[in-house]
């Protein structure tokens, strides 16, 4: 077992599934507030079809990476670290302007359906909402288990997401029951740290797979070579290799490329920022809430 990738499976079907069951937790809570508990089977559907949707999407993509030449293969899995690290940067800062209005936003989307009779409705919310969730999973699982380079790692890396993503549907019980143990700004915002270092793993993975298939060919020579005090490839620098990407002999433009991304992205996550303003007010008087 390796526990590198076991921690960042664990990490990233945590962060990812948190959100999904947050949003599934509010959906639900508020259908049974309003007396509309009946229709908690359309919400089911549509997360049940968007888990299936995620996993195949997850499958093709992997599978496809098998079975291409290796030149061919470095390529694809270069643009897949990099589509993967676009894609949860993307989330971080989505998640972080909209935490304060999603609930409202999405109680809204919930009236919406009930007042006008669309009740697939509810379930096109409901699949939208973990869709994305799980899309995002599924790109960062590839591009990680294409990284670990071992059956090994990318077995350790399924059964870290699995654990991590049962642990986040307990806590979506928890949200749903009232739970109010757990600070959400707070964790989104240190896993969200977390998460801002792994992409940038997976940005420098990409761009050594872009030299090894001679993409780039600038900077190409090695940086430096610590591999005498932490290697990569030793007990706790094969561990910070499968969480942040960290390599003892980097090259020029895989370290380069890490950097920028670190000062460029870790800043900007971490600045203040104003909430997103919700687009629409629920309120006690509103349709679904006074039925």
């Amino acid at each position: 077992m390796d526990v590198g990738t076991l921690t960042t499976g664990f990490l990233t079907g945590l962060r990812e599934g948190v959100e999904a069951a947050l949003i599934v937790a509010i959906i639900l809570a508020y259908l049974a507030k309003t007396g509309n508990a009946r229709y908690f089977g359309r919400i089911w559907l549509g997360v049940g079809a968007a888990v299936v949707l995620s996993v195949v999407v997850g499958v093709a993509i992997f599978v496809t990476l098998g079975e291409l030449p290796e030149g061919t293969e470095q390529v694809f899995e270069g643009l897949t670290m990099l589509l993967a690290a676009g894609v949860v940067t993307w989330m971080l800062f989505w998640m972080r302007r909209q935490a304060a209005s999603v609930s409202s936003e999405l109680r809204a989307a919930v009236d919406r359906a009930l007042t006008e009779g669309s009740l697939w409705a509810l379930t096109i919310l409901a699949f939208i909402a973990v869709i994305r969730e799980g899309i995002e999973t599924a790109l960062f699982l590839v591009a990680q288990a294409s990284a670990a380079g071992t059956d090994t790692g990318a077995l350790s890396l399924l059964i870290g997401a699995s654990l991590g993503l049962a642990t986040a549907a307990v806590l979506g019980y928890g949200l749903y029951r009232g739970s109010r143990r757990i600070n959400l700004a707070t964790f989104f915002r240190w896993t969200g740290v977390a998460l801002v270092f792994i992409a940038a793993g997976l940005v420098s993975f990409a761009v050594h797979e872009f030299i090894e298939a001679g993409i780039v060919t600038i900077g190409t020579d090695t940086a430096f070579d610590i591999s005498a005090i932490l290697p990569h490839d030793g007990p706790i620098g094969s561990i910070l290799r499968a969480l942040f990407g960290y390599t003892s002999t980097p090259e020029w433009a895989t370290f380069i490329a890490w950097l920028a991304y670190i000062l460029i992205v870790l800043p900007l996550y971490l600045r203040p920022v104003k909430p997103a303003q919700a687009h629409a007010r629920t309120s006690e008087s509103s349709p679904a809430a006074s039925a």
